[in-house]
């Protein structure tokens, strides 16, 4: 298949890499990602100059405005690296282009999933039709944001009936759902508060990996229906798959992602109600807008006083099953802190926590279970490692911040979509090739270096010596 091949000089080497065209290959046949310095002496900003000059050879074209119907991907997306013909995650990647100036891609990006929620409820897990069944975590609410910041208040009226459906699909049964029982994403507790938990609507097994959803079912004795939803929901978490959502924390027939709740997810709905508060607000309807305020405000002192794990001092998902916070550490942490959820009380227990727990010479991990999936240690991942940055600098811990960033970024010498933080290679796991130039990868770096200028001046021989010293 053709490739375009992108060159950039260094301190007197060319170093050159391949990327693929919009036409898939096969499965099995992409290429593992390559080195891109071979060694070279370079400094960070090369890399962000070949980050914005990929910019310019992802999905260019847009579709929504002219699709007659709800046809599947008649909303293309942003994307770079293959296999990803779909919207992995998004909202994280348009950090990236926006901090480049590319703001027209970023409108084009929130027009394309607000054409899928009003086509079908939500933003599918992928462009897929088999993934009609379940959604991406809901970023959108935190992309109109974003849209905001340049183009004015205007953004929230024009997408508040996107934002309105958006939350109607992740709150259906609400209403009618019953002390100590769940509805598709809903759940009310015994005492009547109401969270979210991933789901998926249908319990058999995945299209994508029909042969090992099977295989993983006849290995217990459970209910398979039972194993094809939680391994169906575990991969709308968008951490498929990780020990965060396994009972035993390594075998994936012990999942049990439909008896958590995501402490990430219900920050993420709780600000999906706090802009639903200001869109309202804006178009003069206060009744309204308070409704969806006091929504947020319950939602927040829920998490607050269900998530957190006192002896552990950091934020942790909600067990169903044991009626009291799990007792995962996870990097998933950090949400209620980048929302600005978490008490100043517990951000200075937490910041200690991740210090040393999660902190690596490489930035954030994921868990603290070595597993082998890769959603577990020792990968990291480059939205984690955002939501920690922006996160801890919220709560007046700069230092903390900082040296997460520049540890990350003394990793993204080389750009892959994962990294193993022990070793400072590419992570693995997973069930396909690495890629060059994932879209998340690019898009963190390339913002991270917005929030701290100096980042451009990083070297591998400065990084090294960091590594050295730590």
């Amino acid at each position: 298949m053709a490739k375009s091949r992108l060159h950039f000089q260094c301190s007197g080497y060319w170093m050159t890499f391949n990327h693929p065209s919009h036409e898939e290959e096969p499965h099995g046949s992409r290429r593992q990602s390559r080195r891109l310095f071979n060694g070279c002496s370079v400094w960070l900003r090369a890399l962000l100059l070949a980050i914005a000059v990929l910019w310019g050879v992802t999905n260019t074209h847009s579709a929504h405005a002219q699709a007659p119907a709800c046809a599947w991907e008649a909303a293309p997306s942003e994307q770079l690296g293959q296999p990803f013909r779909a919207v992995q995650l998004s909202g994280i990647f348009v950090l990236g282009l926006d901090a480049d100036g590319k703001h027209d891609r970023v409108v084009d990006m929130l027009k394309d999933f607000a054409f899928e929620i009003d086509c079908y409820g939500h933003v599918p897990n992928g462009n897929r039709s088999y993934y009609l069944s379940r959604s991406q975590p809901p970023f959108f609410s935190s992309m109109v944001d974003l849209i905001a910041k340049r183009d004015g208040d205007g953004a929230y009226l024009t997408y508040l009936p996107e934002l309105r459906r958006e939350y109607e699909y992740w709150m259906d049964g609400a209403v009618i759902v019953a002390p100590g029982q769940g509805y598709r994403h809903v759940v009310r507790l015994l005492d009547g508060t109401i969270l979210n938990r991933f789901w998926d609507d249908r319990a058999e097994p995945r299209d994508e990996s029909y042969r090992e959803d099977v295989e993983t079912a006849r290995s217990v004795h459970r209910d398979p229906g039972e194993v094809f939803r939680s391994l169906r929901a575990e991969t709308e978490t968008g951490w498929d798959f990780s020990s965060r959502w396994l009972g035993d924390g390594h075998s994936l027939n012990t999942n049990r992602t439909v008896q958590l709740l995501p402490v990430d997810l219900n920050c993420l709905l709780g600000h999906l109600e706090e802009t639903l508060a200001k869109a309202y607000r804006l178009k003069g309807d206060e009744d309204r807008s308070s409704r969806f305020a006091d929504l947020a405000a319950h939602r927040a002192a829920s998490i607050r006083r269900l998530m957190w794990n006192e002896t552990k001092q950091i934020y942790v998902d909600y067990d169903l099953g044991r009626n009291q916070p799990a007792e995962a550490v996870t990097a998933a942490a950090l949400f209620p802190l980048y929302l600005n959820i978490a008490t100043v009380t517990q951000a200075d227990k937490e910041a200690t926590t991740v210090r040393r727990l999660l902190l690596t010479p490489a930035g954030i991990a994921t868990t603290l279970e070595v597993s082998g999936r890769q959603w577990d240690r020792p990968n990291g991942w480059a939205p984690m490692q955002w939501v920690a940055v922006v996160g801890l600098r919220s709560y007046d811990k700069p230092r903390l911040a900082e040296a997460i960033a520049v540890r990350w970024s003394c990793q993204n010498l080389e750009i892959y979509r994962k990294y193993n933080l022990s070793s400072g290679s590419a992570g693995g796991g997973g069930e396909y090739a690495l890629q060059i130039g994932f879209g998340w990868t690019n898009g963190v770096l390339r913002a991270l270096e917005s929030l701290y200028p100096n980042l451009s001046h990083l070297s591998p021989e400065f990084c090294a010596s960091t590594a050295a010293a730590q």
